[in-house]
């Protein structure tokens, strides 16, 4: 289902399903982030649900993510806090990460025109991510927004990984759930 009128970046709380007919492929990716073939082929097989938490705490914005793999059980968490400060973080996909994350307008982002275009709102703040990997070369960089696609509102990620001079784009496209 697209997303409703009242979710926004700042109300993302509920239930996400990646709806992979409208996301890129994202094994070239995964790859390219370490992860085996074996892993790779479940992701690929599997319905991806994100249950996201958003909330204001000592007014930083916090959004807590519980990704699952269903079926198979593959799960991680992304515990995000919007102050562009570096966070440890292992995951069981990607191993030991580093991130920070942030409110952005797509005029201050560096870089990737892939970053920041395609939004339906071009004036306003994105969230973006960004990760280390602390031992397999990699780096993601990430814009969060709303698309309008085949004229329906959708969730998405734009997502850049790079490793040494290789990258790999991605968008990921999520339904509403509840």
């Amino acid at each position: 289902m697209a997303a409703p009128k009242e979710k926004t970046l700042k109300n993302l709380s509920g239930k996400w399903v990646m709806n992979k007919t409208l996301s890129d492929d994202t094994d070239r990716i995964l790859q390219m982030q370490g992860v085996g073939w074996f892993l790779r082929r479940a992701i690929a097989l599997s319905t991806i649900t994100l249950t996201v938490t958003e909330y204001i705490k000592d007014d930083l914005t916090h959004i807590d993510i519980s990704q699952v793999a269903s079926p198979g059980g593959i799960t991680s968490t992304e515990n995000r806090v919007l102050d562009w400060v570096y966070h440890d973080h292992s995951d069981r996909v990607f191993g030991d990460v580093k991130g920070k994350s942030r409110w952005v307008k797509l005029s201050d982002i560096d870089d990737d025109d892939f970053l920041k275009k395609g939004w339906d709102d071009m004036e306003g703040e994105h969230v973006q991510g960004y990760v280390e990997s602390k031992g397999g070369g990699w780096t993601a960089d990430q814009v969060w927004g709303f698309e309008i696609i085949d004229g329906k509102r959708y969730y998405v990620r734009h997502v850049v990984v790079r490793k040494g001079d290789d990258w790999k784009l991605a968008r990921l496209v999520y339904d509403f759930q509840k």
